[in-house]
């Protein structure tokens, strides 16, 4: 009976996290690369995070969506 309890527990707390995995990632304020470059920046590709980022101007350290 403890088993399948925390088995439907941890069902139920691993599916809250994965619907609001994508919620998270949307709250992120991305720029896009032409807004990017029109603000005097550049678009480089940071390794270490996997990610587009806008390097320098207005939008420097942003990520581009």
């Amino acid at each position: 009976m403890r088993t399948r309890l925390l088995g439907f527990i941890a069902t139920v707390v691993l599916a809250a996290l994965g619907a609001m995995g994508p919620a998270a990632q949307a709250a992120v304020p991305a720029v896009g690369g032409p807004a990017c470059v029109a603000g005097g920046g550049t678009v480089e590709y940071d390794s270490g995070a996997g990610l587009w980022i806008c390097v320098n101007g207005s939008y420097d350290g942003e990520s581009i969506n």
